[in-house]
């Protein structure tokens, strides 16, 4: 701890601040221009052509107008030494020359690391990143010079004065029109030289830090004597929970208050999440993510006047001010509290929650949101009365759904201290049945603060009991359905996974000439390789129907079986089927549980159908082939890498949690629902039968396919194929297992000793036949399905 001085001798007790700080925006810039980089580098690798014809367009127009190449390369390389060593002698006159040596710093690091990415790249590494960097000429791939200038540019900040940062961006665009008209570098090179320099200043920037400067307590209590306040006292407390400073200050008339500093440094702190929330959420619950100081300031201190005017128990605010240009402050008076989290749960009487909902009303009447109601904004004074705090995060002139989701937060946090049943009753007791009921569809975990969903995640089902409550308490209510997300993070997952696999596709079918896939494959081969394909759908009806022991109509399930086809387009191969399956079961009137069941139980039994004709196909292929596909060798690996993956799982709890609750989810009723069809001898055949059907269908398939362009290769060799490839395509979350299905069966092929050409043919045609031709049925069925109320 130290001390500083300031007026009248009163002396800031607060610990000594740092001399330098790594500041959150230098690191989010590093990232964003490292983002950029990547982005540029991809872009540019996929529009090669149109960059190449752009190099030799402005390479003309450079050549003919020769004068001015020369004035550009005459300027541009005597300025881009001279300007920088101009700001270095004009800040080293300022008394500024620690700048300068960080500037010097980023420009050493910027030389070495460009040299040694261009040594890389020369060296036979990336070799497309390199020829769209040099233009397969003899030059630098990343000039270092232009490299150590924008480092050196950045780190020394020469954005933040005007005149400088033009008169240097206008010396680098000539000095990079000279290199480029004296062909010694591309328009690629160019872009990513400036872009990694830029990274490599702001990596500087932030692994050194900057001067610290947020003004002292010093300043503070300067800034307080301005606004008339008589400071005879100043202490440095615990930052609040955004990080912000808070200082205690004791008046000469012996009141004290409690201020809060704003930094403006402080102001992207946190900001990757509150992009993230920003880009999840829908429009009306997302917060602006980045705001300026003054914004904050105003947020704030209109929060704390309109929540006073509606009455209710805050802290008053006396005053407000900038100090300098780095900072804010808000001076509240002091009133001595505890926060909520701090009252034993025994204490919390009813009394006292409705205390908390009557505040809470008040905010409503006026259309003010709280937007953390937690118990560290929730506080008790002496006298046991309820104080609200922490009025940055609210919203003036709220609509209904952030005052709904003030109600939904309160409800939560409240039950994990006293439990579900009093939350409700004494919230109804004070805000009505009718509010509870319309805050209900909020109680998502999404809606909810940050450290509530972390505390839920010890009590998974309060969410449920809380509604259970509310619904006792309104059963008649209409409940509408409220959509925070835009999307669930999977499907962000899966978009992802999707345009990966479609890059694999395309990669795939850039090697393969379609036009002659379609006219060279034999067609009788083919034609088998068609029937095999509708024989699957047939099996897979045979199949569900012998795990379900109601009836069901052949034909019609058979057209399910498209229909699911269809659906794979937008699901992961292991979801859509069992979705589609599920929901028809469920029109035939049999119940959602039997239903789950039934699909469960046909799952199950296909899984161990799966693993059971892999090993041993397997061991009959490598029984009997001498080749250098060895399958027998193959599934040792298989199952050590099984074996390792179910040891990865069980042993991070995580993990074990997610596929032990979806196993029995999905598997809870499955056991009563065999011993159901253990009993018909007919559905137990026609189960068994259709789940062997569908495997040796797609078998067929594919070895007809290979076929189909003269390939020759044991049926056994290709099951084993087949079953490893599925089994990927199943745990893959692209729609139909796209991408990772084409890989590992083009791959299996060829390691099976099929020629790379003919094993990628092989698998296009089998995917058109098995994926992409039942598409246009699957939708005709699956819309004829709904059509008569079937889905």
């Amino acid at each position: 701890m130290g001390e500083s001085r300031a007026e009248s001798d009163v002396y800031v007790v607060e610990p000594l601040l740092p001399q330098r700080l790594r500041r959150p925006s230098d690191l989010l810039r590093f990232f964003s221009t490292l983002i950029v980089l990547a982005a540029v580098v991809l872009l540019a690798l996929v529009a090669k052509q149109t960059l190449i014809g752009l190099e030799a367009d402005v390479k003309e127009g450079a050549q003919l107008v020769p004068l001015l190449s020369r004035i550009a390369a005459f300027l541009g390389g005597a300025a881009v030494l001279i300007v920088p060593a101009a700001f270095a002698v004009e800040r080293v006159f300022h008394r500024d020359g620690l700048r300068v040596a960080e500037g010097l710093i980023a420009a050493i690091i910027g030389m070495a690391g460009s040299f040694l990415l261009g040594q890389w790249l020369v060296a036979g590494n990336a070799e497309d990143l390199r020829v769209l960097l040099t233009g397969d000429r003899t030059i630098e791939p990343v000039n270092t010079l232009l490299t150590s200038v924008v480092a050196y540019a950045t780190a020394v900040r020469i954005s933040r004065r005007p005149t400088w940062r033009m008169l240097m961006w206008t010396t680098i665009a000539l000095y990079i029109l000279a290199f480029f008209s004296g062909r010694q570098i591309t328009i690629p090179s160019a872009i990513v030289t400036v872009l990694v320099g830029m990274v490599i200043g702001y990596a500087t920037l932030y692994g050194v830090g900057s001067p610290n400067t947020r003004p002292a307590g010093s300043a503070v209590v300067a800034a307080l004597r301005k606004l008339s306040f008589a400071v005879v006292s100043a202490r440095r407390i615990e930052d609040d929970h955004q990080g912000s400073r808070r200082y205690a200050i004791g008046l000469k008339d012996g009141t004290s208050l409690d201020v809060t500093v704003l930094d403006r440094d402080r102001q992207v702190a946190g900001l990757p999440y509150r992009l993230w929330r920003r880009i999840r959420l829908n429009s009306e619950t997302r917060r602006r993510a980045i705001r300026s100081l003054r914004a904050e300031l105003e947020r704030e201190a209109l929060m704390a006047y309109a929540a006073q005017a509606a009455g209710a128990s805050t802290p008053r605010l006396l005053g407000t001010s900038e100090i300098g240009t780095e900072a804010a402050m808000l001076a509240y008076e002091h009133i001595e509290t505890r926060p909520l989290d701090e009252v034993p749960d025994e204490q919390i009487d009813d009394e006292l929650l409705a205390q908390i909902w009557e505040q809470v009303e008040l905010l409503q009447i006026q259309r003010l949101a709280h937007r953390r109601l937690t118990g560290d904004s929730i506080h008790l004074d002496r006298a046991g009365r309820v104080v609200l705090t922490d009025a940055r995060s609210g919203e003036i002139a709220a609509g209904d759904l952030l005052l709904r989701l003030d109600i939904a937060q309160l409800l939560t946090y409240l039950a994990l201290r006293v439990g579900p049943e009093r939350s409700v009753r004494t919230a109804a007791a004070v805000m009505g049945p009718d509010t509870l009921a319309a805050a209900m569809p909020l109680l998502q975990r999404i809606a909810l603060t940050r450290e509530t969903r972390s505390a839920l995640s010890k009590n998974k089902h309060l969410l449920a009991g809380l509604r259970e409550h509310i619904v006792a308490l309104k059963p008649q209510g209409k409940v509408e359905e409220v959509r925070l997300e835009r999307f669930k993070p999977r499907t962000l997952i899966t978009i992802i996974a999707s345009t990966l696999a479609a890059y694999i596709v395309l990669s795939q079918l850039s090697r393969v000439d379609i036009y002659r896939v379609v006219t060279t494959a034999n067609w009788a081969w083919s034609g088998v390789a068609l029937v095999a394909s509708f024989v699957s759908f047939v099996a897979a009806a045979l199949m569900l129907r012998g795990f379900v022991p109601e009836p069901l109509p052949l034909w019609r399930t058979v057209l399910v079986q498209f229909a699911s086809s269809f659906v794979k387009l937008v699901a992961p191969a292991a979801v859509g089927g069992v979705a589609i399956n599920t929901r028809y079961l469920q029109k035939r009137g049999i119940p959602p549980a039997s239903a789950v069941a039934s699909v469960g139980a046909s799952q199950l039994i296909m899984l161990v159908f799966h693993i059971a004709l892999l090993l041993l196909f397997a061991y009959i292929t490598g029984s009997t082939t001498t080749t250098s596909f060895t399958p027998s060798r193959g599934l040792v690996v298989v199952l050590l890498a099984v074996a390792v993956l179910v040891v990865v799982v069980l042993g991070v709890p995580p993990l074990r949690r997610l596929v032990t609750s979806r196993m029995r989810k999905l598997f809870s009723n499955v056991l009563p629902r065999l011993l159901d069809v253990l009993q018909s001898p007919r559905k137990m055949v026609e189960a068994c039968t259709g789940t062997l059907m569908i495997t040796l269908a797609f078998v067929l398939c594919l070895d007809a396919c290979v076929a189909a362009f003269g390939g020759s290769l044991s049926f056994t060799a290709v099951a084993v194929v087949y079953l490893t490839a599925n089994a990927i395509g199943s745990a893959a979350p692209t729609p139909g297992g796209l991408g990772a299905v084409e890989l590992a069966l083009a791959g299996g092929l060829t390691v099976a000793g099929v020629p790379a050409e003919l094993a990628t043919s092989a698998v296009l045609l089998h995917r058109l036949l098995t994926f992409w031709l039942p598409v246009l049925p699957g939708w005709a069925a699956f819309t004829y399905l709904q059509r008569h109320e079937a889905l």
